[in-house]
């Protein structure tokens, strides 16, 4: 990340596609009547997408540095204060627009004037651009983990594929208003913060036990900035299945009551919810019928009850899992963390047995 970059070029040339031959033969790989007219390719359609190119991102990456980042640090949980108070860096590093060094040196070249919240914020941001990096690597050591569960022993989890509850979710759908509303707001887009990133994959993975290929896939779809080698890591540890990182099942209603207090958030994204009174925008089908009708929100018709009950799907959730820990889960899930986990503090060599294995995947976490 200290060396010189790489001059961006004025201009780039192709070679001319009949020149392309094979390096054993020397024949032509293929000839331009061999290509395809066109590739079929279905992805959601995002109605908000930031604006693309390197004079784009370099717009965004100075805003941030310069106007922005002041409060990155205290901002990048709620989805009211994400969409401005993070870096939205993530799909010009994704797409190559700009430079990971180029990033990280204009970052520390601020921090050398930084003062107060600055100093703090930067530093804060600085070391994710780290666990960037260190995620990709993940994926890099192994790529299967694109469609295999990271410990082989969690293939046992009772995750069958619901194709209701899965539409549902992918639509935004649930009956949990900040989980439906964090889809929403995904769709419309293409970005969502990462804790609604990891609560919907959570909802998905545990109370709606959906197995997490299919969430992975669809997610991919939608995110402008999706980079494999964040997102495979990133949705298996949501979902549970590394072995080396303490489950998060996030509680829908507990996530909206700290980050989205007076429902702004959810009254934005769910119009069927606007009329609702704080006391029940987050718990609409506790609503009496007298106060559906009033707020004009009838239950199931309107907007949809919870597709379980979340307490005790959570349980079962917990349950399964515990029934996968034994022995042997704990002695995989060690060297699982001696592969991807974190170098950083030494002392995890020095654990032993299912603390060494707990804590190793602890350390991956942002």
């Amino acid at each position: 990340m200290t060396q010189l970059q790489f001059p961006a070029p004025d201009a780039l040339s192709f070679v001319p596609l009949e020149e392309i031959k094979s390096a054993e033969h020397g024949d032509f790989i293929f000839t331009p009547e061999q290509l395809p007219v066109s590739v079929p390719c279905s992805l959601p359609e995002v109605h908000q997408p930031q604006a693309g190119g390197r004079s784009a991102g370099l717009a965004v990456m100075n805003d941030f540095l310069n106007q922005r980042g002041e409060y990155y640090r205290g901002s990048i949980s709620s989805p009211l204060t994400a969409e401005n108070g993070c870096s939205r860096l993530s799909p010009y590093l994704a797409l190559g627009c700009i430079g990971m060094r180029e990033l990280v040196q204009a970052v520390r070249n601020r921090r050398r004037t930084a003062e107060g919240r600055w100093k703090a914020s930067l530093s804060a941001f600085e070391s994710r651009l780290w666990w960037h990096c260190h995620f990709i690597q993940k994926l890099e050591d192994q790529p299967d983990m694109e469609v295999h569960n990271l410990h082989p022993l969690t293939e046992q989890l009772d995750r069958p594929f619901d194709e209701e509850k899965f539409e549902a979710w992918k639509t935004g759908n649930t009956g949990w208003p900040m989980v439906d509303a964090s889809m929403r707001y995904l769709i419309a887009n293409g970005w969502v913060n990462f804790r609604m990133r990891a609560m919907l994959i959570s909802i998905a993975s545990y109370p709606l036990a959906l197995p997490w290929q299919p969430v992975s896939r669809y997610l991919a779809s939608l995110f402008t900035d999706y980079e494999p080698g964040i997102h495979y890591p990133q949705v298996q540890m949501q979902a549970g299945t590394t072995g080396i990182n303490i489950p998060r099942m996030y509680n829908p209603i507990l996530q909206a009551q700290r980050l989205d207090a007076k429902g702004l958030f959810v009254r934005r994204w769910i119009p069927e919810l606007q009329q609702v009174s704080d006391q029940w925008i987050f718990e609409p089908w506790l609503m009496p019928r007298t106060i559906q009708e009033s707020a004009r929100c009838i239950l199931n018709k309107d907007y949809p009850a919870p597709l379980v009950d979340f307490s005790a799907a959570t349980r079962k959730a917990r349950a399964d899992l515990k029934a996968v820990r034994d022995s042997d889960f704990f002695a995989t899930a060690q060297s699982i963390g001696e592969k991807h986990g974190s170098r950083k503090r030494s002392s995890s060599r020095r654990m032993t047995g299912k603390k060494k294995a707990r804590d190793a995947g602890q350390m991956t976490l942002f």
